[in-house]
């Protein structure tokens, strides 16, 4: 597959680079030649200097028969004019980032597509989600539903009072079939569980189990559930502004951006949130804010590093729950070490969204982990696949593969060594990023 990526700023670079792993043919144009040093000698793709809404500049790349036309320019303007140019170059499909949620209203899809507009996406908007999420799962580090509903992964960072703690696999402890523990990340390493590996204090734990049993995970994890009400945000962005916009009107937020020009351009837009002029980075102002009070701390300022410090500071001043977005991947194994709570990347929120256009028919969804170096991979068993042949303990998987979960005729069933996948089984894989497309052989 080819595919042209237009922009290579932090997105799309990171996307450049992760599609290259899949033996992707991949070009990318940036008018700034300094942002492609060095990309074409390290990676394996194209790399061209010139401008997106060149009509020279984009038939020079190859635009003609692209599979997919990715514009990820800082500029919504610009990512937009480039789509609708290679649309009419020929261009198969087109994907532009953009910063307007009015386009993304379903009312307006049609109008898009008949532009030559296939795809919008809003990093900004799925970042505001994850945050919701989190909010509302607040004793996980990260929550994602699969299969439709009939299946959850729940990422939990576990304790000295766990009940899992200290226990090998091959003791049958784990074999209750109301979940199954898929991963473990402990420090810088993700671990595919086998018999003789055991859960410690303050891994990070991925469970797989169905919605009744979201409870017993909990418990099993020595977790408490939490009321959350009071949020504060460091960071009047936009991932702040559509975060509050779509919370619960009972929730008492506040807002603490340093900027007092954009302080008013808040109040103005955000109704249901008290805007502060302050720094959150200094802990006085965080004590003078009543942080202590807070249920909730958010750092989503533009800069990682304020970001990751702001939730250690909150954290110390008595917040149980903070979330900061840390937009320097190699920052994320850090933050996770420091503690700071969930890590929110809009680099691989976006690439998540991307993955699924490039998705052949035996794969029903794709979701990069932010906390792991993994994927969690939701798969359809074709008739006569190779992983309908055997089963699971003899189908000869992979080292860094572990399957969690099948969904058949819409019930959603954990596995083991001895479960036998059928044709037409909804199969949730847990997956080294790097092992995604040796899969297809096995469910095509």
């Amino acid at each position: 597959m080819r595919i042209i990526i237009v922009g290579a700023g932090d997105v799309g670079t990171h996307l450049a680079k992760l599609l290259t792993r899949e033996n992707m043919e991949i070009s990318l144009l940036d008018e700034n030649p300094e942002r492609l040093r060095d990309l074409d000698a390290n990676y394996d793709m194209l790399t061209r200097v010139g401008s997106p809404t060149s009509l020279h500049d984009l038939k020079d790349i190859g635009v003609q028969n692209v599979d997919l036309f990715i514009a990820v320019t800082p500029n919504e303007s610009v990512n937009m004019t480039a789509c609708l140019i290679a649309n009419s170059l020929g261009a198969k499909r087109t994907l532009a980032r953009i910063d307007n949620y009015e386009y993304l209203l379903p009312e307006n899809k049609r109008f898009f597509e008949n532009l030559g507009l296939n795809h919008l996406i809003y990093p900004e908007v799925l970042a505001a989600h994850e945050i919701e999420e989190a909010l509302r799962t607040n004793w996980m580090r990260y929550h994602l539903v699969l299969s439709g509903g009939a299946l959850h992964l729940c990422v939990v960072k576990v304790r000295e009072n766990a009940k899992i703690l200290n226990i090998q696999f091959k003791t049958g402890f784990f074999n209750h079939g109301r979940y199954r523990v898929v991963a473990i990340k402990r420090e810088n390493e993700t671990i595919i569980p086998r018999g003789d590996d055991q859960i410690l204090a303050n891994d990070l734990v991925y469970f797989v189990c169905t919605e009744q049993n979201i409870d017993f995970v909990r418990e099993q994890a020595g977790k408490d559930k939490r009321d959350i009400k009071n949020i504060v945000f460091m960071g009047g962005t936009r991932i702040a502004q559509k975060a509050a916009q779509s919370l619960p009107e009972d929730f008492q937020i506040k807002i603490l951006e340093a900027n007092r020009e954009h302080c008013y351009h808040l109040a103005e837009k955000l109704g249901n949130a008290l805007i502060i002029n302050a720094d959150g980075r200094d802990m006085d102002t965080l004590r003078e804010e009543g942080i202590a009070d807070a249920d909730a701390f958010i750092a989503v300022t533009e800069n990682s590093e304020t970001n990751i410090f702001a939730c250690l500071a909150a954290k110390k001043l008595g917040v149980r729950k903070t979330i900061a977005e840390v937009e320097n991947i190699d920052y994320i194994p850090m933050a996770e070490g420091l503690d700071i709570g969930t890590v929110l990347n809009k680099k691989t929120i976006t690439a998540s969204y991307i993955y699924q256009m490039l998705l052949n028919a035996s794969v029903l969804n794709v979701q990069n982990l932010t906390t792991a170096d993994a994927e969690i991979v939701e798969f359809r068993a074709k008739e006569n696949s190779r992983i309908t042949k055997h089963k699971i303990k003899d189908a000869d998987l992979p080292q860094d593969v572990n399957i969690g979960a099948i969904v058949r005729a819409g019930e959603a069933i954990l596995v083991n060594g001895e479960t036998q996948v059928l044709p037409g089984d909804e199969v949730v894989v847990f997956c080294k990023s790097h092992i995604i497309r040796k899969l297809d052989k096995y469910f095509n």
